[in-house]
């Protein structure tokens, strides 16, 4: 009876999802809409997430910071500032 207890703990909402997230309510139901945001199951008209799909799919979202080895584009290079020699 344990698992089927810890089964029903890890559904989700949308709303639990958003709040997970940091995003807005719209944004998870666009993401289904979509077919670009975790899994979910239906249950009648509900939906809901299992957590571990959730956490897998935040996890497999890419990442800034780490160097993807590609150049900035021209517009968004600053511009070098030159000053003059202080001699």
């Amino acid at each position: 009876m344990g698992a089927i207890n810890n089964w029903f703990d890890a559904l989700l909402n949308e709303r639990e999802v958003a709040r997970v997230t940091g995003l807005s309510v719209a944004s998870v139901r666009r993401w289904r809409l979509l077919h670009e945001g975790p899994r979910y199951l239906k249950i009648g008209a509900a939906v809901r997430y299992r957590a571990a799909d959730v956490e897998n799919w935040l996890a497999s979202r890419p990442t800034g910071g780490a160097g993807t080895g590609r150049e900035l584009p021209e517009r968004l290079h600053r511009p070098q500032i030159v000053r003059p020699d202080a001699n």
